[in-house]
Protein backbone atom coordinates (compact mmCIF):
# COMPACT_ATOMS: atom_id res chain seq x y z
CA UNK A 1 0.00 0.00 0.00
CA UNK A 2 1.53 3.17 -1.19
CA UNK A 3 0.15 6.73 0.23
CA UNK A 4 0.22 9.66 -3.02
CA UNK A 5 -0.50 13.31 -1.57
CA UNK A 6 -2.47 15.15 -3.73
CA UNK A 7 -4.05 18.86 -3.63
CA UNK A 8 -7.78 18.31 -4.72
CA UNK A 9 -10.14 21.51 -4.77
CA UNK A 10 -7.17 23.47 -2.47
CA UNK A 11 -6.51 20.99 0.05
CA UNK A 12 -4.18 18.64 0.42
CA UNK A 13 -5.17 14.86 0.68
CA UNK A 14 -3.24 11.46 1.42
CA UNK A 15 -4.75 8.95 -0.55
CA UNK A 16 -3.93 5.16 -0.45
CA UNK A 17 -3.69 3.03 -3.16
CA UNK A 18 -2.00 -0.33 -3.81
CA UNK A 19 -2.16 0.79 -7.44
CA UNK A 20 0.16 3.44 -8.56
CA UNK A 21 -1.58 3.09 -12.06
CA UNK A 22 -5.23 3.26 -10.06
CA UNK A 23 -7.08 6.21 -12.62
CA UNK A 24 -8.06 9.53 -10.45
CA UNK A 25 -11.21 8.87 -11.50
CA UNK A 26 -11.54 6.19 -8.85
CA UNK A 27 -9.23 7.76 -6.24
CA UNK A 28 -11.93 11.03 -6.29
CA UNK A 29 -15.01 8.99 -6.26
CA UNK A 30 -14.31 6.16 -4.15
CA UNK A 31 -11.08 7.27 -1.77
CA UNK A 32 -12.29 10.85 -1.20
CA UNK A 33 -16.40 10.74 -2.00
CA UNK A 34 -16.06 13.49 -4.83
CA UNK A 35 -18.82 11.75 -7.08
CA UNK A 36 -19.52 15.02 -9.71
CA UNK A 37 -16.51 13.58 -11.66
CA UNK A 38 -18.27 10.99 -13.62
CA UNK A 39 -18.01 7.50 -14.48
CA UNK A 40 -18.90 7.29 -18.24
CA UNK A 41 -16.71 4.96 -20.35
CA UNK A 42 -13.11 4.48 -18.56
CA UNK A 43 -11.34 4.85 -21.98
CA UNK A 44 -11.04 8.55 -22.28
CA UNK A 45 -14.20 9.15 -25.05
CA UNK A 46 -16.69 10.12 -23.21
CA UNK A 47 -15.51 12.73 -21.17
CA UNK A 48 -17.60 12.68 -18.36
CA UNK A 49 -15.07 12.22 -16.02
CA UNK A 50 -13.47 15.71 -17.18
CA UNK A 51 -11.53 17.68 -13.97
CA UNK A 52 -8.47 20.08 -14.36
CA UNK A 53 -5.13 19.55 -13.40
CA UNK A 54 -3.15 22.80 -12.69
CA UNK A 55 -5.65 24.40 -14.94
CA UNK A 56 -6.28 22.06 -17.81
CA UNK A 57 -9.33 19.78 -18.98
CA UNK A 58 -8.12 16.08 -18.15
CA UNK A 59 -9.87 12.91 -18.49
CA UNK A 60 -9.57 11.80 -14.36
CA UNK A 61 -9.92 7.98 -16.12
CA UNK A 62 -6.46 8.09 -17.98
CA UNK A 63 -4.52 10.29 -15.21
CA UNK A 64 -2.97 7.69 -12.87
CA UNK A 65 -2.97 8.77 -9.44
CA UNK A 66 1.31 8.14 -8.73
CA UNK A 67 1.93 11.17 -11.86
CA UNK A 68 0.14 13.70 -9.54
CA UNK A 69 2.45 14.73 -6.71
CA UNK A 70 2.90 18.47 -7.28
CA UNK A 71 -0.22 19.53 -9.11
CA UNK A 72 -3.45 20.54 -8.50
CA UNK A 73 -6.75 18.66 -8.78
CA UNK A 74 -10.02 20.55 -9.54
CA UNK A 75 -13.39 18.51 -9.76
CA UNK A 76 -16.69 20.31 -10.53
CA UNK A 77 -17.31 20.39 -6.50
CA UNK A 78 -14.13 22.66 -6.65
CA UNK A 79 -15.18 24.93 -9.45
CA UNK A 80 -16.77 26.99 -7.26
CA UNK A 81 -18.77 26.60 -3.39
CA UNK A 82 -21.86 27.98 -5.07
CA UNK A 83 -22.54 27.32 -8.52
CA UNK A 84 -21.26 30.93 -9.52
CA UNK A 85 -19.08 29.48 -11.65
CA UNK A 86 -19.81 31.50 -15.00
CA UNK A 87 -19.90 28.33 -16.77
CA UNK A 88 -22.26 26.66 -13.75
CA UNK A 89 -24.36 29.87 -14.37
CA UNK A 90 -24.04 29.99 -17.82
CA UNK A 91 -25.68 26.21 -18.40
CA UNK A 92 -28.33 26.54 -15.51
CA UNK A 93 -29.41 29.90 -17.48
CA UNK A 94 -29.56 27.75 -20.64
CA UNK A 95 -31.08 25.04 -18.81
CA UNK A 96 -28.91 22.54 -20.58
CA UNK A 97 -28.64 19.33 -18.51
CA UNK A 98 -31.12 16.76 -19.57
CA UNK A 99 -30.42 13.74 -17.29
CA UNK A 100 -27.06 15.92 -16.19
CA UNK A 101 -24.90 12.71 -16.21
CA UNK A 102 -22.05 14.10 -18.47
CA UNK A 103 -22.77 18.11 -17.60
CA UNK A 104 -19.65 17.87 -15.14
CA UNK A 105 -17.27 16.76 -17.32
CA UNK A 106 -18.60 19.67 -20.25
CA UNK A 107 -18.42 22.36 -17.72
CA UNK A 108 -14.39 21.41 -16.50
CA UNK A 109 -13.77 21.50 -20.15
CA UNK A 110 -15.40 24.96 -21.05
CA UNK A 111 -13.87 26.27 -17.43
CA UNK A 112 -10.62 25.56 -18.30
CA UNK A 113 -10.85 27.68 -21.82
CA UNK A 114 -11.90 31.20 -19.05
CA UNK A 115 -9.55 29.87 -16.49
CA UNK A 116 -6.60 28.27 -18.37
CA UNK A 117 -3.01 29.39 -18.89
CA UNK A 118 -2.86 31.41 -22.19
CA UNK A 119 -1.70 35.44 -23.40
CA UNK A 120 -3.05 37.70 -20.90
CA UNK A 121 -6.78 39.12 -21.88
CA UNK A 122 -7.39 36.90 -24.58
CA UNK A 123 -10.62 35.20 -25.13
CA UNK A 124 -11.64 31.75 -26.23
CA UNK A 125 -13.36 31.58 -29.02
CA UNK A 126 -16.77 29.98 -29.77
CA UNK A 127 -15.60 27.95 -32.03
CA UNK A 128 -12.73 26.73 -29.56
CA UNK A 129 -14.53 25.69 -26.93
CA UNK A 130 -17.13 23.87 -28.93
CA UNK A 131 -14.55 21.78 -30.66
CA UNK A 132 -13.52 20.74 -27.28
CA UNK A 133 -16.77 20.20 -26.23
CA UNK A 134 -17.30 18.00 -29.72
CA UNK A 135 -15.30 15.35 -27.56
CA UNK A 136 -17.62 14.90 -24.91
CA UNK A 137 -20.14 12.63 -25.32
CA UNK A 138 -24.32 13.11 -24.15
CA UNK A 139 -26.47 10.74 -24.76
CA UNK A 140 -29.74 13.26 -24.21
CA UNK A 141 -28.57 15.31 -27.39
CA UNK A 142 -28.19 18.37 -25.16
CA UNK A 143 -26.01 20.22 -27.67
CA UNK A 144 -27.64 22.91 -28.96
CA UNK A 145 -28.44 24.15 -25.25
CA UNK A 146 -24.98 23.82 -24.84
CA UNK A 147 -23.84 26.02 -27.97
CA UNK A 148 -25.90 28.73 -26.02
CA UNK A 149 -24.43 28.36 -23.05
CA UNK A 150 -21.01 28.56 -24.91
CA UNK A 151 -22.14 31.66 -26.82
CA UNK A 152 -23.60 33.37 -23.68
CA UNK A 153 -19.89 32.82 -22.00
CA UNK A 154 -18.41 34.08 -25.20
CA UNK A 155 -20.03 37.45 -25.55
CA UNK A 156 -20.44 37.87 -21.96
CA UNK A 157 -17.93 40.74 -20.71
CA UNK A 158 -15.72 40.39 -17.95
CA UNK A 159 -15.10 36.67 -18.80
CA UNK A 160 -11.80 36.44 -19.98
CA UNK A 161 -9.13 33.74 -19.68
Amino acid sequence: MSGYALTVNGRRRTVESPDPDLPLLWVLRDLLGLTGTKYGCGVGICGACTVHVDGKAMRSCQVPVSSLAGHAVTTIEGLSKDGAHPCQRAWLEEDVAQCGYCQPGMIMTCAAFFGGAGAPGSRPTQEGIEAALSEHVCRCGTYGRMRKAVARLVGAPGIVR
